[in-house]
């Protein structure tokens, strides 16, 4: 116990002296840090490890980053022989979590908006995608077209083209923003650590290789995640990929619809075997899956591999993609039935509150993830620390 006190003043002095105040949160990660960096038995784990041994002290800013560079893969605590009930209670996973979680508001714009992270649980995301259908549904009652056929599943004639152009052209622009001022901010506070050097290609084309194969997602043996046991798994990182790729299908069905509404004068609804409706479906598909398969791995993970405090947000996310892939999958199924305009409003309500909350949601990590992972990159490439362990 003394050892263990003697390492928390270490860290709260390093803190001290910090220009920026530091938070409980931050202090534990950088005691548990200091712990490690004299073991070093994980050093070969993920990248958190190799950019931890190029420093001797960890400040706000490196803390930050290291907590966004991990991937809570959990292997480091199933291999740490200082993991809780030992004294040191050695938990990286538990405390990047939280300090991952407290960098979504800190960065959040505008910042007072921050807070919202902490409210964005999932019975506020349900609620808000049935309040938004129901508004829908609503104005589709007062035209008369709430309940009728629609030639050829028109969804125009339910709510105009230009109308909904209105509404989710703003929204998706101010997600854009609002993430982009956000980690903006971030690469600004943790770029200094690498004197500064600008990104360079290979640096790039590596954070890039890193992020589109979730490559931290392996365990550090390639074998996957722990999940409620000493297990491994690599169902985690298969369910990542299918919600990634289906939403970025889903999303490119959306701008090749855009192209040829505008540029070639086709207007929705595209007959299959189109190519919105060949991107949509495969897209919907695996976005389907993959959140029911994230759901189920979240409900059964163990409480110390994580924040429990962030898992109404964790599930209100997935909850969001999960209805917007099934409403539109159903929508696709009804389009040329009387219940069109009801699948219409629902699939629409959880698109809007999906976008509507993407800014102050655990999307945001995938953002700060990327931003970390390439710093990482840019970082390793510069001359090791003299006296200091590096990739």
């Amino acid at each position: 116990m003394q050892a263990l006190e003697a390492l928390t003043r270490d860290a709260r002095a390093l803190a001290q002296g910090d220009p920026v105040p530091v938070t409980d949160a931050e202090a534990e990660v950088a005691r548990q840090l200091q712990i490690c960096n004299a073991c070093r038995y994980c050093e070969g784990f993920c990248a958190v490890f190799p950019a931890m041994t190029r420093r001797l002290e960890f400040p706000k800013a490196d803390v930050h980053f290291l907590a966004n560079l991990c991937h809570n893969c959990g292997a480091c605590l199933h291999a740490c022989q200082y993991a809780p009930p030992h004294d040191f209670a050695v938990n990286i996973p538990k405390a990047m979590a939280q300090v991952r979680g407290q960098t979504y508001a800190d960065y959040a714009w505008p910042p007072a908006l921050g807070k919202l992270y902490q409210r964005n649980g999932l019975v506020l995301s349900v609620a808000l995608a049935l309040g938004l259908a129901l508004f829908l549904l609503l104005a589709a009652a007062t035209q008369g077209s709430l309940w009728a056929d629609a030639p050829r599943g028109d969804f125009y004639r339910v709510f105009p083209h230009n109308l909904l152009v209105s509404i989710f052209l703003p929204v998706f622009a101010f997600v854009v923003l609002a993430l982009g001022m956000g980690v903006r901010r971030f690469w600004r506070d943790i770029k200094p650590a690498t004197g500064g050097v600008n990104v360079q290609p290979p640096a790039a084309a590596e954070a890039a290789h890193d992020v589109l194969r979730l490559k931290y997602l392996d365990g550090g043996h390639g074998e996957g995640c722990h999940n409620e046991d000493d297990a491994y798994t690599l169902s985690r990182r298969r369910f990542h990929h299918l919600t990634f790729y289906g939403f970025l299908l889903c999303f490119a069905a959306t701008s090749v619809g855009t192209l040829y509404h505008y540029l070639f004068g086709w207007v929705a609804p595209y007959d299959f075997p189109s190519l919105p409706k060949l991107l949509g479906g495969t897209g919907g598909l695996m976005l389907l899956a993959g959140t029911a398969g994230l759901w189920h791995l979240n409900r059964r993970r163990h409480p110390a591999h994580g924040d429990l405090a962030q898992k109404p947000m964790d599930l209100g996310f997935i909850a969001l993609l999960f209805l917007t892939s099934l409403t539109g999958l159903l929508l696709w199924w009804g389009r040329g039935t009387p219940a069109m305009t009801v699948l219409l409003c629902a699939h629409l309500g959880a698109v809007m509150a999906l976008f509507a909350t993407l800014p102050y949601g655990k999307f945001a990590h995938g953002v700060f993830r990327t931003a970390s992972l390439l710093r990482h990159a840019v970082e390793k490439r510069l001359p090791n620390p003299v006296g200091l362990g590096a990739d």
